[in-house]
């Protein structure tokens, strides 16, 4: 049976050509260098005309709510504190974050959030220490995601057991849960459907050595994919070496549609509704 999402993928196929959304990048990037103007242009160029800019610390929330009234039926942005960027104060930027889902132009997500073991200290007491405040914060961006009724966001490299434990523990509200960046497998892949969480995939999926990830790709199937750029990281083949930008997301995508065995349009129109959709953006 056809879900509703897909069905309405197929009417919106119908009525205009596709485009592709990219779920996740740091358009940060782009303005700090002066290049925005001419790398959005590049992307509604290639068709890729919905961005979801993930936050990471409070330096950019600013930048990118700017950019949302800005562009406010292209850009729009989560809201978070990247575990790489907790400190011992962390509390301080959760009260500013908090402030923004109660003003103009509030972000459509929290995140990107969650817990990152990968470059711990090799110290194994400011190890510990940097976990526990990693947690602490994950925690507590759980809790506001839940107040808010927002989408979560969830970054979880070296650390999936963890994450999932918090989540299931704070209480989280799966559907409206996120892993981006994928690159656990399919066992994960189906704990988290069996949940009725999500997974977003970046160039990753293209490399030679990403078998794991594909098969994840495969085992949540094209109805709940969300593609991402995680720009400027993560460029697919075949564009690796050279700083990640949204337009190049298309070649992400016609691998993916090669995967399922699909026309790319239908994975385009597919996998943008699936955006659309999570993020609450239907009427944006």
């Amino acid at each position: 049976m056809m879900n509703e999402t897909t069905a309405g993928a197929r009417r919106f196929s119908a009525q205009a050509a596709p485009a592709w959304a990219d779920t996740h990048c740091h358009l940060d990037y782009f303005v700090k260098d002066g290049t925005l103007d001419d790398t959005l242009a590049r992307a509604r160029e290639a068709r890729v005309n919905l961005f979801i800019t993930a936050g990471t610390a409070p330096d950019d929330w600013a930048i990118y709510r700017d950019l949302h009234q800005k562009f406010p039926a292209e850009i729009f942005y989560a809201a978070g504190i990247h575990p790489q960027e907790i400190s011992e104060n962390f509390e301080a930027a959760l009260e500013t974050l908090s402030s923004y889902f109660a003003a103009p132009h509030a972000p459509a997500a929290i995140g990107e959030t969650g817990l990152d073991y990968y470059r711990l200290p090799a110290d194994a007491a400011r190890a510990a220490r940097l976990k526990d405040l990693q947690q602490q914060a994950f925690r507590a961006q759980i809790h506001l995601a839940n107040h808010v009724k927002k989408p979560l966001v969830v970054h979880a490299r070296n650390a999936f057991a963890d994450t999932v434990a918090l989540l299931e523990q704070e209480g989280a509200n799966w559907e409206q849960v996120v892993f981006h960046c994928f690159a656990e497998g399919p066992e994960e892949m189906r704990f988290l459907r069996e949940r009725g969480a999500f997974a977003s995939f970046t160039g990753v999926l293209t490399y030679k050595n990403a078998e794991i990830a594909r098969q994840a790709c495969l085992a949540q199937g094209p109805e709940r994919l969300m593609l991402e750029t995680d720009c400027p990281y993560l460029t697919p083949v075949p564009l690796r070496g050279k700083p990640n930008e949204p337009s190049y997301l298309p070649h992400t995508g016609r691998f993916a549609a090669g995967l399922f065995g699909m026309q790319e349009t239908e994975l385009a129109v597919l996998s943008t509704a699936r955006a659309r959709a999570f993020y609450g953006l239907a009427n944006a």
